[in-house]
């Protein structure tokens, strides 16, 4: 092995998990310490961050640096990222779809024949259906994914479903994303509750210096569940359905309602609508043995449709 090819070989290893003595990074290369260390100077002359540390528990660490130094990346690993780079050019974050482009073009550059050919089969087998989706600003999603990681509140502007604007001072805890849009859970200081808000509705980010201890908080993912497929709604569903929850989740996204298991062979699904009529229809479109708990007004729907049905059928009473 050569000295490149060394050197290379350990700026994987380094990659591939968080500290290494030098010792075992010796074995694995079969050189000296010496060597390593060596090695580890051309990484540094590189502009690789190679931190190190002496003593028990020490040894050698790629950290992060002021600049973003070339990946070293495995076969599958190459696929991975252009393949993910090609999905973002359609996807919910303004902004990333060109840099992916960019991105992707510097990629296809240097990788090799064998990989690019791999990467354009997946692409060409791949269809992508982007639906309604709504772009967030890339920046204010790394503002705020920062407040969360650090812990600092944040005051920003809303406007609610209905546009009521408002202005919050909240604790942010966690960014929740579905197929089509960016959430935000956090703790509301005015309101003394928690609340999820859609990031393309929030305007005038501002991160504070304000410190918080973190709460005891529901799950994000399922506040955000709940909200989405329930409170921003005129009329709430809530539905038991005669089958598995496994097999009516295939149909339902997270987006679209919630279900909770009701036994073995049902479930209860729990999703809004501004339309009762949009409601019967999408219930009608499981396929599935149904029971409405409520609203009673869902019930009037169905049975409103269903006379309308029989009569489309030629069996209503108008046709005789």
């Amino acid at each position: 092995m050569n000295t490149t090819e060394r050197v290379l070989t350990l700026l994987a290893l380094l990659q591939s998990r968080p500290v290494w003595s030098g010792g075992e990074l010796a074995d694995r290369l079969g050189v000296t310490t010496r060597s390593i260390r060596r090695d580890v100077e051309r990484l540094r002359e590189l502009g690789y961050p190679v931190g190190s540390a002496h003593g028990a528990g020490g040894g050698y660490q790629l950290g992060a640096g002021r600049a973003l130094p070339p990946l070293l990346l495995a076969d599958e690993e190459a696929v991975a990222v252009a393949v993910s780079l090609r999905l973002a050019a359609g996807g919910t974050v303004a902004g990333a779809s060109e840099a992916a482009v960019r991105t992707l073009a510097k990629l296809d550059q240097v990788m090799p024949p064998r990989l690019r050919s791999e990467v354009r089969a997946i692409q060409d087998a791949t269809e992508t259906l982007t639906g309604s989706q709504v772009q967030v600003d890339g920046d204010l999603l790394l503002r705020t994914a920062r407040a969360c990681r650090d812990t600092v509140r944040v005051r920003f502007g809303y406007h609610s479903h209905d546009g009521t604007p408002s202005r919050r001072l909240v604790e942010p805890v966690r960014l929740v994303a579905t197929s089509r849009r960016w959430y935000l859970m956090a703790y509301d200081l005015d309101r003394e509750d928690w609340r999820t808000f859609r990031l393309d509705r929030v305007e005038d980010l501002e991160v504070t210096t304000w410190r918080f201890v973190p709460r005891e908080h529901p799950d994000p993912a399922e506040l955000v569940q709940r909200s989405v497929s329930a409170s921003p709604y005129r009329h709430v569903a809530r539905v038991r359905v005669h089958a598995p929850l496994a097999e009516v989740a295939e149909r339902v996204s997270p987006s679209t309602g919630r279900l909770e298991e009701d036994g073995p062979d049902a479930c209860v699904l729990t999703a809004g609508g501004d339309d009762l009529l949009w409601i019967v229809g999408f219930l009608l479109s499981l396929e599935q043995e149904l029971e409405v708990l409520e609203p009673p007004e869902l019930l009037a729907s169905f049975r409103d449709t269903a006379a309308r049905l029989l009569r489309a059928a030629g069996e209503g009473p108008a046709a005789r």
